[in-house]
């Protein structure tokens, strides 16, 4: 299957071929910009909301969230043709959970910072 995503040592494993789809670079920014907002997104909205990401790198990670059944593509027959993404069911009961790591993360950041600069100084 093309852009599986599988661990050739365990290929039926399916926390790693999740944590390998959505522990990816942007995954999880893309489904937590989606996530809070009532309404569809056009892709020049989510990318301003996420600045630092490509054009390219985007329209992947869109792409591979789509095709997961985490992210709903909408595309409409207009001059300009109008593109909307929007978060599944699926994606919707995920997003409790990535919102506990960020909050995990928000609270664990400035001692994982020291620790880590501990860790290297030594």
């Amino acid at each position: 299957m093309k852009n599986q995503i599988t661990d050739p040592m365990f290929p039926d494993c399916p926390i790693r071929n999740i944590i390998a789809r959505i522990g990816d670079r942007w995954s999880i920014l893309v489904l937590l910009t989606l996530e809070p907002i009532n309404r569809p997104l056009r892709y020049k909205e989510i990318r301003q909301a996420i600045p630092d990401i490509s054009q390219k790198m985007l329209t992947h990670t869109l792409r591979d969230l789509e095709a997961d059944g985490l992210v709903l593509r909408s595309a409409y027959a207009e001059v300009p043709p109008r593109v909307e993404y929007s978060l599944t069911a699926r994606a919707r009961s995920l997003t409790p959970h990535l919102n506990n790591l960020v909050h995990w993360a928000s609270e664990n950041i400035n001692d994982i910072l020291h620790d880590r600069q501990q860790f290297y100084e030594e």
